[in-house]
């Protein structure tokens, strides 16, 4: 049994504040990495790049980038869900939430492709990684995958609660065909089978045959 003087004398691992010196550091060296991977990823294509001449270009030891990215798909995978967040905020910032939920989801899916379409090159490399992702990379695509759904879900919830949609329709369930929808439509274009603009309307012509469904009549 510990005594008190054992109990006082263990260090207390403190968490680290948004105004902490090492978090803003590692802050920055992550942008700076995210920065150098785009601009190497253009220059000599994903295949030839490799996370030390990142390292080099981003200003940091070759061994530190592992502190951020065990894998340049991993650093795909921290795009998209940077894209992810911020077609999110987009979507926040005009969102009518009484509008209907067809025309919000919509909304929300365009604010993503948009972005994505912003850098197809980057973009269909990095939807490529998610197809065909490492153990490790998996577990980040399942994450990202499940935000995406979350939100989705979200935007579902609101409009079964305003009755716009019938109020048996599974919203979870709801969401993850919505998702699966994008999903059809984007491994095309990422394998350059479609264009952006195709993949758009396959989006939804997907969402249009799922409301008519799920919408109250």
């Amino acid at each position: 049994m510990k005594s008190p003087s054992d109990t006082e004398a263990a260090p207390t691992k403190l968490a680290l504040r948004p105004d902490d010196g090492r978090l803003l550091r590692g802050q920055r060296s992550r942008a700076a990495i995210l920065k150098a991977a785009r601009e190497l990823f253009a220059e000599r294509g994903f295949d030839r790049a490799t996370l030390r001449t990142i390292a080099e270009r981003a200003g940091i030891g070759a061994s530190s980038i592992y502190r951020h990215f065990q894998s340049k798909e991993e650093l795909l995978i921290a795009e998209l869900l940077d894209l992810q967040e911020e077609s999110w905020r987009q979507f926040r910032r005009d969102d009518q939430r009484k509008a209907p939920t067809r025309e919000r989801v919509s909304r929300f899916l365009d604010c993503q492709h948009a972005l994505l379409a912003e850098d197809s090159d980057l973009t269909l490399i990095a939807l490529r990684a998610t197809t065909r992702p490492g153990a490790r990379v998996a577990a980040q695509v399942l994450s990202l995958n499940d935000r995406t759904i979350g939100l989705l879900m979200e935007i579902m919830q609101m409009g079964r609660m305003q009755a716009n949609l019938k109020r048996s329709v599974d919203v979870l369930e709801a969401a993850r065909v919505v998702f699966n929808i994008t999903q059809g439509a984007r491994i095309p274009w990422a394998n350059g089978m479609t264009d952006a603009e195709s993949c758009r309307k396959a989006i939804q012509t997907g969402v249009d045959l799922l409301f008519g469904g799920l919408e109250k009549s």
